[in-house]
């Protein structure tokens, strides 16, 4: 038998190791699900800072239960005695997931805060401090401050748009939509999250190539024309678009696709594989009068 901690409105458990339950790590993961720093708990749980730095990292050897019990509650936990499962039964599942980079250290050997996210520094372009790297454009030789090993962004509006973020990109779907709203010859796929938000959509239509030219002695060839990629703003640079893309293109197998686009279109459909094909006409704008000035062409 054991004491074992359970987080509020969860029934699961954290398996004890040999010497019971390992409070530092628990109270690690309980933390970053709350979003709250050292300072923040301890302030909650109405003890030292110092208190929970030593629960943390293991250098209380014997901690209070009373003490241990405000900590978890001020984390969103609850404390209960409970049998511990046999040796035969399935091992049970931790209630909070692993903090991510609990393996890492900074350059004295300490834990990165919990509740934030961290991650290993390579360039400049991944520590947000290298300011003075203007397009992170910059030799290594010319850098007037060293890269750390790893950062993390303390501002909680721009850490939890990005867990959003990362979250859009794990659970998000894509679909084709059919219907009698979407022609035989066309085709639209949507992206969208578990709740049924739409944050992305492509649209597609074929086309025959050489009936286009007047050429009918091979009307079995089939072109398709990308009308469209749009992606909502705040989910952008996550892999949607290019997900969009790569499912019309394995719909359509063999089929040839063209699109006309300019910047920033034209990287985006290279990073999809697209080429440049430079025996097509170039395009041309007309447009009317603006203000009772004279029309513009091109």
């Amino acid at each position: 038998m054991g004491a074992l901690v359970h987080p509020h409105g969860v029934g699961e458990t954290t398996p004890p190791n040999d010497d019971g339950t390992d409070l530092g790590d628990l109270l690690r993961r309980l933390r970053r699900r709350a979003d709250l720093s050292q300072r923040e708990l301890a302030a909650r749980a109405g003890v030292p800072q110092p208190t929970v730095a030593r629960i943390e990292s293991g250098r209380a050897a014997d901690p209070r239960y009373r003490t241990v019990e405000r900590l978890v509650r001020a984390a969103g936990g609850r404390m209960r005695a409970e049998v511990e499962p046999s040796a035969g039964d399935a091992a049970a599942e931790h209630p909070t997931t692993p903090v991510p980079h609990d393996d890492m250290r900074d350059q004295a050997g300490r834990r990165y805060p919990a509740h934030l996210d961290v991650w290993e520094v390579h360039e400049p372009r991944d520590w947000p401090g290298a300011w003075w790297a203007e397009w992170y454009s910059l030799p290594p030789r010319l850098y007037p401050s060293p890269l750390p090993p790893a950062t993390y962004r303390l501002n909680r509006d721009y850490r939890d748009e990005r867990r959003e973020r990362e979250e859009a990109r794990r659970s998000v779907t894509v679909r084709r939509v059919t219907g009698p709203t979407v022609p035989a010859t066309a085709w639209r796929f949507v992206a969208e999250l578990p709740g049924g938000e739409l944050i992305g959509e492509l649209r597609a239509h074929e086309e025959s190539p050489y009936l286009r030219w007047g050429d009918c002695e091979r009307p079995e060839e089939r072109e398709a024309v990308l009308d469209g990629v749009l992606v909502l703003a705040r989910y952008r640079r996550l892999g949607m678009g290019r997900r969009l893309v790569e499912t019309l293109l394995e719909a359509l197998g063999p089929v040839r696709v063209r699109a006309l686009t300019e910047q920033p279109g034209i990287s985006f459909l290279h990073a999809c594989g697209f080429g440049v094909e430079a025996g097509r006409p170039a395009a041309m704008r007309f447009e009317g009068a603006v203000s009772g000035g004279l029309p513009r062409r091109w």
